[in-house]
């Protein structure tokens, strides 16, 4: 296993989850802050929404460039059409919990977790489902027992799907169907005693794994293979893949506790690391 160092690139910020690399910024949501920054490759910040609703969990870009933006608590899915927020799928019927994170595939289908509980209310966890929103708005479960299915990424060219079941320490992973249905449900590594948050993928289907409870980024094969790591003091919380030639890895961290998140504490920040393998092309 390699160590890697990572640099300051962005901080000033409350708790930062789901950044995305679209064309040439990255995007990222203060889920605290409720604000949607773009920060340049400099680490410049730009707030291109004021006021996002409450917890807004995760961010990701359609085919078409339309953002895509979680209200978490309503359970519904946004858009940003023209500096407004419209609805774009309401899971508020459907979903056990609050919405959690999501990942787009090359069709447009989106792939969202939930909670599966109320984890703010002081509820016990339950295991929860996967939701598919078809590109018409269509909904429906894709994938069941799964414990607070949150980071989730697509690989092997949309072949296979990945979620990190935070709770649950693994990295799951499914067989991906032309109608975007999910099978065979299995294994891809096992992070006991680590709690995986907002991962991303590279172009040799490497997982970049961020541990909330431990402060690690990790670099994972499938079979559970640790090949590189990143240690933040705190929490990590979200990763992803970007810069001019892919080989940023930019990694959410929060330097406080989970009481510090609640009262808006300003520990969050952005870090930059240089690794090998790029995003995917």
């Amino acid at each position: 296993m390699t160590d890697l160092q990572s640099q300051l690139f962005a901080d000033g910020f409350i708790f930062l989850e789901a950044p995305r690399w679209h064309q040439g910024h990255l995007w990222v949501p203060d889920v605290f802050g409720q604000k949607l920054y773009k920060l340049d490759q400099s680490g410049a910040k730009t707030v291109v929404v004021e006021s996002l609703p409450p917890r807004p969990n995760s961010i990701g870009f359609l085919p078409d460039g339309t953002l895509l933006i979680v209200s978490s608590v309503k359970r519904q899915i946004l858009k940003l059409v023209d500096e407004n927020l419209l609805t774009y799928a309401d899971l508020s019927q459907d979903a056990a919990g609050d919405l959690n994170d999501f990942a787009i595939d090359q069709t447009g289908r989106v792939y969202i977790g939930n909670y599966g509980y109320d984890l703010f209310g002081g509820a016990p966890k339950q295991e929860t489902c996967v939701h598919l929103v078809e590109r018409d708005g269509a909904i429906r479960v894709a994938a069941t027992g799964l414990e607070f299915p949150n980071g989730t990424v697509i690989i092997n060219g949309g072949r296979t799907l990945i979620v990190a079941e935070t709770w649950r320490g693994h990295l799951t992973a499914f067989d991906v169907a032309s109608d975007g249905s999910l099978s065979n449900k299995r294994n891809f590594a096992n992070l006991e005693g680590r709690e995986p948050d907002g991962i991303c993928a590279d172009a040799a289907g490497g997982i970049w794994v961020p541990s909330f409870n431990t402060g690690e980024v990790l670099r994972v094969v499938e079979g559970g293979e640790v090949t590189h790591r990143i240690q933040f003091p705190g929490s990590a919380i979200a990763c992803q893949l970007g810069g001019e030639d892919g080989r940023t890895l930019f990694c959410s961290t929060y330097a406080g506790s989970v009481p510090d998140q609640l009262a808006k504490k300003p520990y969050g920040a952005l870090h930059a690391v240089r690794v090998d393998v790029p995003r995917p092309s």
